[in-house]
């Protein structure tokens, strides 16, 4: 438990470091060439809403993208194994339960 606590702080202090120290970055995306082609279509077009947090720069949000990406993957990794433990451990559970069985 400690060890997966330490790792996961670890993941933290990694990803936070870079939206600290990287200012000013400029990375494109496809929400930005998607805006780009949407006023070109229509010059006029007002978007719905406004984002609550613009990250410093564009490399930043791919960075929180990525770590979200990462933590999705964890979290799936960490079901299926779950999952697979759990059904080993059952298989093993029901031949035991049958040497008990009198007949």
């Amino acid at each position: 438990m400690k060890k997966s606590l330490l790792l996961l702080f670890l993941v933290v202090v990694l990803a936070t470091i870079p939206l600290l120290t990287q200012q000013g970055t400029e990375f494109g995306g496809a929400d930005g060439e998607a805006e780009k082609a949407i006023t070109k279509i229509q010059p006029e077009y007002k978007p719905w809403f406004n984002s609550i947090w613009e990250p410093p720069g564009a490399e930043t949000e791919s960075l929180l993208f990525a770590l979200q990406a990462a933590i999705g993957a964890g979290f799936i990794g960490y079901f299926i194994g779950v999952t697979r433990q759990r059904n080993k451990l059952t298989k093993q559970e029901i031949p035991e339960k049958s040497k008990h069985v009198t007949h």
